[in-house]
């Protein structure tokens, strides 16, 4: 389904959770309006939607990002409109960082559905022009994107099909 916009999910004085469930474990990050801008609002829509169930991951580059969230599974697919949340020009990524995927010759920021993890150092080292979703940092999810990461043969697919079953946002009460 496309859209043309996203509707405003997420409230600002509350602090927000996703929860990937793959075919291979969870990973959950927690997102990060404040780096993100309007990114973190436009997934949890499109999570809400369940636009993300049933997607793949359809680029698995070892030591590098596992890519999911294009509808075509293809990396040329999107949600119908863009969202741009420029990050902070000295950012530097870490394992575990959720972050949007675009093409070269968007604006540094720009965002649509898809999405990486960062899953090695050599994600670590990319410049900071990919809008920040969020941060996953717990054992579980660490062991998840290592697991997905080990599926690397290349720059392309990983060596099996790894699933998204089900993307959610859930309040974390603090």
């Amino acid at each position: 389904m496309a859209y043309t916009q996203a509707e405003q999910v997420l409230e600002d004085d509350k602090k927000y959770r996703l929860r990937v469930e793959t075919t291979h474990g969870t990973i959950t990050a927690v997102l990060d309006p404040e780096l993100g801008g309007p990114i973190p609002n436009s997934i949890a829509f499109l999570a809400r939607e369940g636009f993300y169930d049933g997607l793949n991951f359809h680029r698995v580059v070892p030591g590098f990002v596992l890519q999911g969230g294009c509808p075509n599974g293809t990396g040329a697919g999107n949600p119908g409109y863009e969202v741009i949340g420029t990050p902070p020009r000295y950012y530097e990524y870490k394992v575990g960082d959720f972050a949007m995927a675009k093409t070269g010759h968007a604006p540094a920021g720009a965002s649509g559905s898809q999405f990486f993890v960062i899953s090695g150092p050599s994600g670590e080292r990319l410049p900071a022009e990919y809008g920040i979703l969020g941060h996953a940092h717990d054992e579980e999810s660490l062991a998840t994107i290592k697991a997905i990461d080990a599926l690397a043969v290349s720059d392309g697919p990983p060596s099996e099909p790894v699933g998204i079953v089900k993307m959610t946002v859930e309040e974390i009460d603090e």
